[in-house]
């Protein structure tokens, strides 16, 4: 039997599944605090939320996993520079391994492009997203928010080449993150 992935933007429908994945998706993960289904549902919540950046991978029919892409800035002084934090990624366990969170990642990373974003940022696995062509945002000057374990976690990506370039400053998460 053919195994069919779709990638589209959530639904209201899927709403309680969506929260119900990602905290089954990070379960078994060392570094979450288990708060990543609510996180996600303030993130829907908030003033800023993109609909068109919450996409879910459908596998014949069935939600298998989740991508959420929310506005934020890299601040200096008074310079902003407007772009996306990448949290979470979800897959169920038992379709990880399968490419669905690259097909997720890729998938967002056009959309965020078609709509006028430049770049993103992620705190997130360094043998996971250089893959993407993500590298550590202090390549760019700029630094995070919050003490990190290893500044290898925290990537910048240019979905535009060179929009980066003499960007410096600290990252804004929204107020839903902290």
């Amino acid at each position: 039997m053919n195994q069919i992935l779709h990638i589209r933007k959530e639904t209201p429908d899927d709403y309680p599944w969506i929260i119900e994945l990602t905290e089954r998706a990070f379960k078994t993960m060392p570094f979450s605090n288990g708060k990543e289904g609510a996180l996600v549902e303030k993130l829907r919540k908030a003033s800023t939320f993109i609909e068109r950046l919450s996409l879910v991978a459908e596998l014949n029919g069935q939600v298998v996993g989740h991508i959420l892409f929310t506005p934020m800035s890299i601040e200096n002084g008074q310079i902003q520079c407007e772009s996306l934090t990448l949290a979470p990624v979800s897959v169920l366990p038992e379709f990880q391994n399968r490419g669905i969170g690259s097909k997720l990642i890729l998938a967002g990373h056009q959309r965020a492009k078609g709509l006028g974003f430049n770049s993103v940022i992620v705190f997130g696995h360094p043998g996971y997203y250089p893959r993407f062509g993500y590298k550590p945002a202090s390549f760019w000057g700029i630094k995070s928010p919050v003490p990190l374990p290893s500044e290898d976690v925290f990537m910048a990506l240019e979905l535009t080449p060179g929009k980066l370039s003499g960007v410096t400053g600290t990252v804004v998460l929204p107020p839903e993150f902290i």
